[in-house]
């Protein structure tokens, strides 16, 4: 900082001055009086966690650049301060009070979280180990390193001026052993956001051993402020560089420091007893004084001409720098004095607003009305937050309250989707998402799961009980309409347990925003200053609000079932087949056929292999064709109609065995199942051919050879055609919309009546069990108690300060 001259050292007063000495006299009252209201408001702001632009000095520097000893020749006594900083880790605010009357020190500590001082404390290694059993504690308790939270000491003493200086912990390049690594940063971070205030005086010190072009801390210094236009330098241990000195150009040119410190900065320049000897307190005092003295005579003549003393001798000596910083202190309390009454007066206004709002709450812990009106606002806010998350939001932070896919599962409990062998990864399964994102990444996963599961494989013994059972009643569509019936079985038992986990995976999406929606209201009601129904500490409201919630979220999951399954058992009914005829017509129609492929393709689902006759063993075919008849029996011709039996042969070009078997080849037949089938003539038939005819004639049954595909094999194929269709109208169509509307338009448009109805559709005495809460009520009286402790002492201040102004 560009330092001013230093005003001249107080005089005992001289009676023949007359008016000058009563003026002194009276200037050194009014700076006593701001003095101690600054320390009495200081004391309050470390009490009560304020934040008041005070005026104050900010010691820093290295942990071996003479801060310590700097700060006992301050306060007049030793007390072992430098033993205490490689213990202590917080900062230490030291009220140093000028008091004639204290003849030895006074020293008591000010109690933690309180604005009064403990008992005094005479002895010198009681101090150092109040300091360092107090910084043990607190880090113990807060397991850090290093804290922010001063220790307060007052020292009253005759010898000690009226200065107030925070101490910071020394800086360190290296943690010491024992510590965590990262120490050093820690206290830089600490003592730059101690020194950033720009009310704040900074006291930096540096060891005149160390030259300016590689001083490790002046960087860090320029960081906080740039031009040192609030910072005072000091070089410590000075005596030891004035060995190297002879000639007077080399002292000029050290002590101006111009060219890294700037032409307006004029550091100063201390030299301490070095003796660490246990001495008296007035010994000490006499050494200092000797040492000041010493200097001064060796740069006047132990430098071949001397040193330019009227440019540099107001900033050489301990005695100079302690005058110049009472002074300094002096002048920002006078200056600061106005804008400190007006920030009292606001801040008394600030606490008697709170108070009153305090005590209101208070009285409507028994005002139903109040308490009702209370929490329809705050259950409408959390409402209206669930709402936004759900179209969309960014905060709060998604990495921090959002969950992955994996996560997801893994803490619903859910786990992975029935029925599904394959791993289902959706996109962005690896983003923490919440609300609307991620309910519509569990809807992709569903589509991805239901695509992922084919028509499984049917035993024979299922197809033959399903297509003889059809062909028995005489239809012409036995393997059509087998193909569907196994294909809505397999439907209705493979799907449904899917559902059912989309439900409850879209169920805990929507449950988890409880948590979320009440975080966003906070810092809402934080960012804007301003709170909808203030419930805090009503424990019982809360639970019942999150029970609500749970409730209904719960009850929408049960709907949403009960709706999806209502589609499948609709899309899976009998009566649904004319729905998709127009895909299935004809025997197997390659628009089913090209259908099946390309959801296939775009679902990238999973197929098993379907084997056909060819694969099928020899015995195994043979076992299916015993019901056959020999093949000489169906050549038999009834006399005289021969030729009428070749014709219905020949028309039919097949052979029908009395028992139908599903394995028999059908390749090379021409099927018919739509609405009109081709039925052969049964004029002129035997019996044998009517039975063809009623057990489905050539729909079941043909002469193909052993390469044609069996009638088992058509309706497995065709039974998976028919699975994708109904599972493609079943995600696509039905359950994609059923759930959004299900679960999303009640939580956006009805959830605060919901709410409402749940919680406040009840009488009054009911509605007040949720508030009968006498922890929230202890709490609001301790509140209430430490702001009316604090408005007293704003109070206190206020008053004090205003009869400081009165004395400007």
């Amino acid at each position: 900082m560009a330092t001013a001259t230093p005003t001249p050292t107080k005089t005992p007063v001289d009676k023949s001055r007359g008016s000058h000495s009563r003026h002194q006299a009276d200037d050194s009252s009014s700076s006593r009086s701001r003095f101690e209201a600054y320390n009495r408001l200081q004391a309050m702001a470390v009490a009560f966690g304020e934040k008041l632009p005070i005026p104050e000095i900010v010691a820093l520097g290295g942990q071996s650049d003479g801060k310590s000893s700097l700060l006992e020749a301050l306060l007049g006594f030793r007390f072992n301060v430098r033993e205490v900083e490689m213990g202590t880790r917080r900062p230490l605010i030291l009220q140093m009070v000028h008091d004639p009357s204290a003849l030895e020190p006074r020293c008591r500590f000010q109690e933690e979280d309180s604005e009064e001082y403990g008992s005094p404390v005479v002895s010198a290694s009681t101090i150092a180990d109040v300091i360092k059993s107090r910084t043990e504690a607190l880090l113990k308790k807060t397991k850090t390193s290093v804290s922010p939270k001063p220790i307060v000491m007052r020292a009253e003493f005759a010898h000690c001026p009226n200065l107030t200086i925070i101490d910071t912990p020394g800086f360190v390049l290296k943690a010491k052993k024992g510590e965590p690594e990262n120490t050093p940063q820690e206290i830089l971070s600490m003592v730059k956001s101690l020194a950033s205030p720009p009310h704040r005086i900074l006291l930096f010190l540096q060891q005149s051993s160390v030259e300016w072009c590689s001083s490790l801390w002046l960087d860090s210094i320029r960081e906080i402020d740039p031009t040192f236009r609030r910072t005072v330098i000091v070089v410590s241990k000075f005596d030891n560089r004035l060995k190297e000195f002879s000639d007077r150009w080399e002292v000029d040119r050290y002590l101006s420091a111009s060219g890294y410190l700037g032409e307006t900065t004029r550091p100063f320049f201390v030299a301490l007893p070095k003796d660490r000897s246990t001495v008296s307190n007035d010994e000490f005092r006499r050494q200092i004084s000797q040492v000041d003295s010493e200097v001064l005579s060796h740069l006047h003549d132990g430098i071949k001409g001397g040193y330019d003393e009227e440019k540099f001798k107001p900033y050489i000596g301990f005695c100079s720098l302690r005058e110049y910083l009472e002074s300094e202190l002096q002048k920002r309390y006078k200056e600061a004095a106005p804008a400190t009454l007006a920030l009292l007066e606001q801040r008394c206004s600030e606490v008697n607003i709170e108070l009153e709002r305090l005590d209101s709450k208070i009285q409507a812990t028994s005002d139903v009305s109040h308490l009702r009106k209370s929490a329809m606002m705050h259950a409408a806010s959390i409402s209206n937050q669930v709402g936004v998350l759900i179209d969309g939001a960014a905060d709060p932070a998604p990495e921090q309250w959002g969950k992955t896919t994996e996560e997801e599962r893994s803490e619903s409990g859910i786990g992975s989707w029935p029925g599904v062998t394959v791993d289902i990864k959706p996109a962005n399964a690896i983003l923490r998402l919440y609300g609307g994102a991620a309910f519509e990444r569990v809807m992709h996963e569903f589509r991805c799961a239901a695509y992922s599961i084919e028509c499984p494989p049917v035993s024979r013994e299922k197809v033959a009980n399903i297509l003889l059972a059809h062909a028995g009643r005489g239809g012409g569509r036995g393997v059509a309409e087998a193909a569907a019936e196994i294909a809505r079985t397999a439907a209705r038992s493979w799907l449904a347990p899917l559902l059912d986990t989309a439900c409850d995976r879209l169920a805990f999406v929507l449950g988890n925003l409880f948590d979320i929606a009440i975080e966003r209201n906070r810092s809402r009601e934080s960012e804007y200053g301003r709170k909808t129904g203030d419930m805090e500490g009503y424990v019982g409201f809360h639970a019942a609000l999150r029970h609500a919630y749970n409730s209904i979220i719960k009850d929408l999951a049960k709907q949403c079932k009960q709706l999806v399954r209502h589609h499948l058992d609709s899309v899976t009914s009998p009566y649904s087949q004319v729905f998709y005829e127009n895909d299935f017509h004809g025997s197997f129609g390659s628009s089913a056929n090209s259908y099946f492929r390309h959801n296939q393709a775009s679902a990238g689902s999973i197929w098993f292999e379907l084997s056909d006759c060819g694969q099928v063993s020899h015995d195994e075919r043979m076992r299916d064709r015993e019901n056959i008849p020999p093949e000489n029996n169906a050549r038999q011709k009834t006399p005289g109609k021969g030729t009428e039996a070749r014709d219905v042969h020949r028309e039919s070009q097949m052979t029908v065995p009395e028992t139908p078997s599903p394995d028999q080849p059908c390749d090379g037949v021409k099927v018919d199942v739509g609405p009109r089938k081709r039925i052969a003539r049964i004029g002129n038939r035997n019996p044998e051919q009517l039975m063809k005819v009623h057990n489905g004639g050539s729909l079941l049954f043909g002469n193909g050879d052993c390469g044609s595909r069996s009638a088992y094999t058509e309706i497995c194929s065709l039974a998976a055609q028919h699975f994708a269709r109904i599972r493609e109208v079943l995600v696509e169509r039905s359950v994609t919309s059923t759930l959004n509307s299900g679960f999303l338009t009640p939580c956006r448009d009805r959830l605060v009546v919901e709410l409402g109805l749940d919680l406040f559709a009840v009488n009054d005495e009911k509605f007040m069990d949720m508030f009968v809460s006498p922890a929230a009520i202890e709490v609001l009286q301790h509140k209430r108690q430490s702001l009316q402790n604090r408005q007293k002492v704003l109070q206190s201040c206020l008053t004090e300060f205003k009869n400081v102004a009165r004395s400007l």
